[in-house]
């Protein structure tokens, strides 16, 4: 058995505090996670690198987006191209379908950020391809503060017939894991049999909370403002603060895979 988190992000979000490196370092020295998922807002790139320096720290990275959808976010797993935002929820399955990947409804009706709403993920799966895609729901994230321990909520979401799914949804290093799925196996694909099979189970951390947000996140955010965000050089180095390329300090500037930061 294994666990994963599948909803991390690194520097190639706007509100991302770490890099690709830092990512991996992390989850290899300070978690239990056998796989995770990089998933960036509307953007690849950090997941795409992600998976090629994963052999190195002795991980596996499951390449994926977080995607705005005209609907609210969903999690776009086990793509190695871009998916347009602005798209209905059904649209992007299909998409992300075509692209042999699979999709998570993340943070349904969570307050202060684009959420599906269940009424919307219940249409969906009305359509027989959305079902083979849209296969699991965010039961529990981590990373929302007031919205993560909504007993309706999770109540909700496990009456859907989606696998039940917990993450972290990860902007600074020390969240990763504070929300995981635990699941039958320790690598991706053993993951992706567990998703579509809905024999997952939800881990639920310590999640961000008010004196996280004031400690944690806002000082590493004020950070990357200022170009500073968590780097790590190697496997074998330690993490450090490191100035941001130019490149990623200017949000406005696209990727080299044509998606934005």
């Amino acid at each position: 058995m294994g666990y994963a988190d599948l909803h991390i992000h690194t520097i190639y979000s706007y509100d991302g505090t770490s890099s690709v490196e830092a990512v991996l370092k992390y989850v290899a020295e300070y978690t239990d996670l056998d796989v995770i998922a990089i998933t960036d807002h509307d953007c690849i790139t950090g997941a795409l690198k992600a998976q090629d320096l994963a052999p190195a720290y002795g991980i596996e990275v499951i390449p994926g987006v977080e995607v705005s959808t005209s609907d609210g976010h969903v999690l776009a797993l086990y793509i190695e191209q871009p998916v347009p935002a602005g798209l209905s929820l059904i649209e992007t399955a299909l998409r992300v379908g075509e692209l042999g990947g699979l999709c998570i409804a993340a943070h349904p009706m969570a307050a202060g950020t684009s959420s599906l709403d269940f009424k919307t993920i219940h249409a969906a799966l009305e359509h027989a391809e959305v079902r083979r895609i849209l296969v699991g729901v965010e039961r529990f994230n981590g990373g929302l503060v007031y919205t993560r321990r909504n007993p309706w909520v999770e109540a909700m979401a496990s009456a859907l017939p989606l696998a039940q799914v917990g993450n972290s949804d990860a902007h600074v290093l020390r969240m990763i894991g504070q929300g995981a799925t635990y699941f039958p196996g320790t690598t991706a694909a053993e993951l992706r049999h567990a998703l579509e099979q809905a024999t997952t189970e939800v881990r639920k951390g310590h999640g961000l909370g008010g004196v996280e947000v004031l400690r944690d996140f806002i000082p590493r955010y004020l950070l990357r403002k200022m170009g500073w965000v968590v780097h790590n050089s190697g496997p074998h180095a330690p993490l450090r603060l490191a100035r941001m390329s130019q490149a990623l300090q200017n949000p406005m500037l696209g990727s080299a895979h044509g998606a934005h930061m």
